[in-house]
């Protein structure tokens, strides 16, 4: 059975992962999609864990050193994205993977990052190689996705909405199915 583990990046109380005008804490924004995505992968006979916790920040060592021991299948860090100290015109949407990503962490990365550029209808800012801990630190295919601006008025305003979320969360889980029927 294919175990996928879920990470709502950051925690609920990391300093800084908010909007300008402190309305959405990055972490709720994460948790939220977190939960719906497990709930569709779920529903389609998909094994979730999660790496993340509501009451504390858990560290980026232990969330892949947690990944790496269940030995997942893959790893999909859920981000809500930034750009600045104030509001701006940054804006769209963007999926990570390592710089010495697996040819499978680059097709879970495409498959997820048309996905959400389909169902979201926000500008498609592409896939990315980064060396972000999470992608870096864990064993199997890994992607971080960039789900929004915070510091975008408009899209402060969709992340903050109900029906975005769950557009993101479907469009996320979407991908990892195709990923997934598609190894």
């Amino acid at each position: 059975m294919t175990l996928i583990i879920l990470d709502a990046g950051h925690g609920p109380d990391t300093p800084g992962k908010r909007t300008p005008d402190g309305k959405l804490r990055e972490y709720d924004f994460n948790a939220a999609v977190a939960v719906l995505v497990g709930e569709f992968l779920t529903k389609e006979g998909i094994t979730v864990k999660y790496t993340h916790a509501t009451t504390r920040d858990v560290p980026l060592g232990e969330r892949t050193a947690s990944a790496n021991r269940m030995r997942a299948d893959a790893f999909v860090s859920i981000h809500a994205n930034a750009f600045g100290n104030g509001w701006n015109t940054a804006q769209g949407i963007e999926t990570y993977i390592y710089p010495q990503a697996s040819k499978s962490s680059a097709v879970l990365a495409s498959a997820v990052q048309k996905a959400l550029i389909s169902a979201c209808q926000r500008p498609d800012r592409g896939v990315k190689k980064s060396d972000f801990a999470v992608l870096r630190d864990t064993n199997m295919p890994a992607i971080l996705v960039e789900c929004g601006f915070m510091s975008n008025q408009t899209e402060a305003t969709l992340l903050q909405s109900k029906t975005y979320q769950l557009q993101c969360a479907r469009a996320i889980a979407f991908g990892v199915l195709c990923w997934e029927y598609g190894r």
